[in-house]
């Protein structure tokens, strides 16, 4: 609503009373040119009628007259609510001592003007108390405009908020079904990545000369293993945006993260046919982190690298102490960075522009995961290039530990050493039967008696008939879940059993669940061979 210009045209109304009509002709004359309304009364009587009638401004008036004289008339008018702060100006044709002036101001007068009366001097004041008037109404208006904006606008800024507060309802809602969207989603995706790595663990036990074959294998396991990974940081990322992440802290020497982190990602940039030059310090360099996410982020890092160039690339990894912090370099000479995509380069889901060589550049969660892991850490990250084609480089800063610290042993991204097989009757219990049955031959080949169910009910019968030592339960399962399932298996008496979740299910919420229910351990599908044999050769 727009506010309106003061408004000086308006005409005032202006009472003059006086008991003699001459004396009203000629206050008449002297103010005609003002061009105000005038209205003229005789008496204090006809004066109060008039005032009822009409909106008066001034009112000039005689203070000697019959009946109602000047001060009784300006108290009555004081009196109505409407006249409160009306001008009034006495005309007064005798000498008025200032107690007589006292008295006019407490009844209500506002200005005196003498006999005989200066006709300049009577527009001036008249003149001055209308323009007074305009403007306090001007103002009175433009006041009771602002209460009405500031009214629509407080009902606005109302509504608003309150449509924040759905808002908010419904993107908390959003966020729940977001991550119970995600948990399915690592369900569904690594359900099907089970019996595939099994099969190519199946493959290579049974042993091949053939070299395409060979490749084969490697080509099913690295995509697996890439799509696993995928998996994973996306549910990290969901995990440490909800504060459910809890890192194991303890001194961890970075040689080992180092060698971790090459571990994992060699199969990436050995597809790439890149060059990796690791450089590392002469002497220890340690600081207080979860080494097998430090290794992830390490990793992530060196994946990036091997993504963002060309084949036959060069990618160089460097750790080095500078003062009390810890550095980690990893730089490679691929496409680079422009100057926009550097300020957003660990945004979720951010990625550079997407060309058809490009086309395997990921779902742009690496590096946001990258940022929030170091962050927990208390470090930093920050991403450097000269511009695209220029390559790029990511260093990553933590607080380094003194050098007398007790480093915890190198992470292994193959579950650890070998360990000494124990034979076991097995029961799998899965009812996706790829699964099921890839994971049963890789156990026969490896010396374990194997019986397979598909559903609840055949377990627990099954398990009852044949009393196995190890059953490797899945949690979907159709009508009775592995949670009843495990209950009910302890109930029967399977204390001593091994009973071990095997599940895509991979949040905390769901692991805390599988404890309750009385399972041994909780695991997430995929699990590579490697640890489950470790896994199952370790004492109950």
């Amino acid at each position: 609503m727009a506010l309106g210009p003061f408004n000086s045209v308006d005409k005032v109304n202006i009472l003059l009373v006086d008991d003699q009509p001459g004396k009203l002709l000629s206050y008449e004359a002297m103010l005609s040119d003002l061009g105000e309304n005038l209205i003229k009364a005789s008496s204090g009587r006809e004066a109060l009628e008039l005032l009822l009638k009409n909106d008066i401004t001034i009112v000039l008036m005689d203070v000697s007259m019959p009946e109602i004289d000047g001060f009784e008339l300006a108290e009555m008018i004081r009196q109505h609510p409407r006249y409160r702060k009306t001008a009034i100006i006495f005309v007064s044709a005798v000498h008025l001592t200032d107690l007589d002036r006292l008295k006019g101001y407490e009844s209500g007068a506002v200005d005196y003007v003498s006999v005989p009366v200066v006709p300049e001097l009577l527009r001036a004041k008249v003149s001055v108390f209308a323009e007074l008037y305009r403007k306090t109404r001007e103002f009175e208006r433009l006041n009771r405009e602002l209460e009405e904006r500031v009214a629509e606008r407080t009902t606005e800024l109302q509504a608003a908020m309150i449509k924040q507060t759905e808002l908010a309802d419904k993107l908390r809602e959003a966020d729940r079904r977001k991550d119970e969207f995600l948990a399915l989603l690592a369900h569904e995706l690594r359900n099907p990545l089970a019996p595939v790595q099994n099969a190519v663990s199946v493959m290579r036990l049974k042993g091949t000369d053939d070299p395409q074959l060979v490749w084969c294998y490697d080509v099913i396991e690295r995509q697996a293993d890439q799509l696993t990974r995928l998996v994973d940081d996306l549910l990290d990322v969901s995990r440490i945006t909800q504060g459910k992440i809890q890192l194991r802290l303890e001194p961890v020497d970075l040689e080992t993260v180092i060698a971790g982190a090459v571990e994992t990602s060699a199969p990436l940039i050995n597809a790439q046919h890149h060059q990796l030059r690791v450089n590392l310090p002469d002497e220890a360099v340690s600081v207080r982190g979860d080494a097998s996410r430090l290794t992830q982020v390490v990793a992530n890092l060196l994946n990036n690298a091997a993504k963002y160039q060309n084949e036959n690339g060069i990618i160089e990894l460097t750790t080095r102490p500078e003062g009390d912090e810890a550095v980690i370099a990893v730089r490679d000479r691929g496409i680079g960075l422009s100057a926009e995509m550097l300020s957003e380069a660990f945004e979720l889901f951010a990625q550079g522009e997407r060309t058809p060589d490009r086309a395997q550049g990921g779902l742009g969660i690496g590096l946001s995961l990258v940022k929030k892991l170091v962050e927990l850490h208390g470090g930093t990250v920050r991403a450097a290039s000269a511009g695209p084609g220029c390559g790029a480089e990511f260093v990553i800063r933590l607080p380094r530990l003194a050098d007398t610290a007790t480093v915890a042993p190198a992470p292994s991204a193959n579950g650890g050493a070998a360990v000494a097989a124990r034979l076991h009757r097995i029961l799998v219990v899965d009812d996706n039967v790829d699964a099921a049955e890839s994971l049963g031959i890789l156990l026969e080949l490896d010396g374990h008696a194997v019986t397979i169910a598909h559903e609840g009910v055949q377990a627990l019968a099954t398990a009852l008939a044949q009393r196995p030592s190890v059953i490797l339960l899945d949690i979907g399962l159709p009508g009775m879940d592995g949670y009843e399932v495990c209950r009910r298996l302890r109930a029967e008496g399977f204390a001593a059993t091994r009973i071990i979740a095997m599940t895509g299910y991979g949040q905390d919420k769901d692991k805390q669940r599988a404890m309750e229910a009385g399972f041994d351990l909780h695991t997430v599908k995929p699990v590579e061979f490697s640890k489950l044999k470790a896994i199952l050769a370790a004492e109950r």
